[in-house]
């Protein structure tokens, strides 16, 4: 199953995608890792998902990681006496603590930290941002607004405020019991909804206790002004852009999508883009001219992985979405123009070891043209300093820990293999000529690179090179 692409596919799982045989046609089609969305799957559900993709990895004897992605605070008004009613623009529209039904002129807003943090001048967004107020007076029990951007507003509409700072933990209760019921059946990345801060992060880090890795998803104003503390608490980002377009002007998020991209990359943590990417295949075989450039926007700036939501979740298109995306990834890496696009976004190298040696490894691998780096990693974090590099040559993981290459599964361009850990120098030269010729990266009078930590088994330990022959039976020899 080596993929002709170096960047990752995320697929969402869900109606259009729950049996075996789809998420099986899923990975044959180029789904690297899955995501499971707790905003709409029970325990038993996603216990279920977790135990078909196990089944699914160990008959094709790869690993596949899973996502999965917490809900997150739902901030919504309340109730209409008559279900419903119209705000028009210029009018006064009261949100308050009182709990009666709401009319054309007030409703309760059921979220005392709210009320508590708005000032005048703060904007609220109403129903995906249809419905735009402006607050005007503000009390812990009251705030008058003026409808800015009216249209008719329901029971228990979502409320976005982008200029508000709340006071509220990014985990609420059921992302608690979510967590507590996924952890135990060996996710690989936990997607953490609503940061604003590094402390949201690091408080879920303290629950998850190392039991599986966080992705930040940025789709808050707020967390844009704190990203590099955010990317420095995280082990990877998401860029959430369809809740990043509601509270942001729409025209700020291509931009911010670059940025995002860049300083993760920078900093070596793997970034994900999502959201609406091949939107038009939940109902439609093919996507638009528009999605296409999209998707090969995300491709051409380097992204580790691309992500799909609703289209394969429960569009009628599963398949076709992954295997479109597939494609478009395929045709982005083969043009001229790819290269120098990564190349021109690469910075120095970290003044560490493990980054020393994996920008040399890159630089020695395209001078002398080698087939492949070949990274022997405990950790994962080998291979990450090399895909942050964006080698030209194809980068190969061999890791003794499954968890590990599950985890390396939303990295850029790693091919990773599960294998028994080396017992000494020779061993670890030879089954990594091995692996890369068995593996289709390397033939027999060809050359790779090997990277890797001396002393054996001491992850974070990256401070050896070596350029090995690969023989006529696949071992190699220095």
């Amino acid at each position: 199953m080596r993929r002709l692409r170096r960047i990752k596919i995320l697929a969402t799982l869900g109606p259009a995608s729950s049996d075996s045989a789809m998420i099986r046609k899923l990975f044959e089609a180029g789904a690297d890792l899955f995501r499971i969305n707790m905003s709409h799957t029970p325990h038993d559900k996603m216990r279920e998902l977790v135990k078909t993709i196990r089944n699914v990895e160990s008959s094709y004897g790869r690993p596949i990681g899973i996502l999965v992605d917490l809900q997150g605070p739902k901030l919504r008004l309340g109730a209409f006496e008559s279900g419903s009613t119209q705000l028009n623009n210029g009018q006064s529209f009261i949100l308050d603590s009182d709990k009666t039904p709401g009319n054309n002129s007030r409703v309760n807003l059921p979220h005392p930290e709210i009320l508590a943090a708005l000032r005048p001048g703060h904007a609220l967004l109403l129903d995906d941002g249809k419905v735009r107020l402006i607050a005007e007076e503000t009390s812990p029990e009251r705030a008058v607004t003026r409808v800015v951007i009216g249209g008719k507003m329901s029971d228990r509409k979502g409320v976005s405020l982008p200029d508000t700072d709340l006071p509220v933990s990014a985990m609420t209760p059921k992302d608690r019991a979510d967590l507590e019921a996924a952890l135990p059946e060996g996710i690989d990345w936990v997607a953490l909804s609503f940061v604003q801060r590094a402390e949201d992060v690091l408080e879920a880090r303290k629950m998850i206790r190392g039991r599986a890795a966080i992705m930040a998803k940025i789709e808050k104003p707020q967390a844009i002004d704190r990203l590099a503390d955010i990317i420095e608490a995280s082990d990877a980002l998401m860029v959430a852009r369809g809740d990043l377009g509601v509270e942001l002007p729409l025209e700020r998020v291509p931009s911010l999508q670059k940025q995002m991209t860049r300083m993760a990359r920078r900093a070596g943590k793997p970034v994900v883009v999502a959201t609406q990417m091949l939107e038009s295949m939940i109902q439609a075989p093919v996507p638009t001219r528009a999605e296409v450039s999209d998707v090969a926007t995300a491709v051409y700036e380097g992204a580790d992985a691309i992500m799909l939501s609703a289209e394969s979740a429960a569009g009628k298109y599963p398949v076709e979405a992954v295997s479109t995306m597939n494609r478009i990834g395929e045709e982005v890496e083969r043009d001229p123009t790819y290269r120098g696009v990564l190349n021109a976004q690469r910075v120095d190298p970290e003044a560490t070891v493990g980054d020393a040696i994996a920008d040399a490894a890159r630089q020695i691998a395209e001078t002398l043209d080698l087939s492949a780096i070949i990274c022997w990693t405990s950790s994962g974090s080998t291979a990450i300093r090399v895909a942050r590099e964006r080698p030209k040559v194809p980068v190969v993981a061999i890791t003794p820990n499954l968890v590990t290459g599950r985890k390396l599964s939303v990295v850029w361009g790693v091919h990773c293999v599960v294998a028994e850990d080396a017992h000494d120098l020779d061993d670890m030269v030879n089954r990594a000529g091995s692996i890369a010729f068995r593996d289709g990266f390397a033939r027999a009078g060809q050359r790779v690179i090997i990277v890797a930590g001396v002393p054996l088994r001491a992850p974070g330990t990256t401070n050896m090179l070596r350029i090995a022959s690969v023989g006529p039976n696949g071992d190699a020899q220095m």
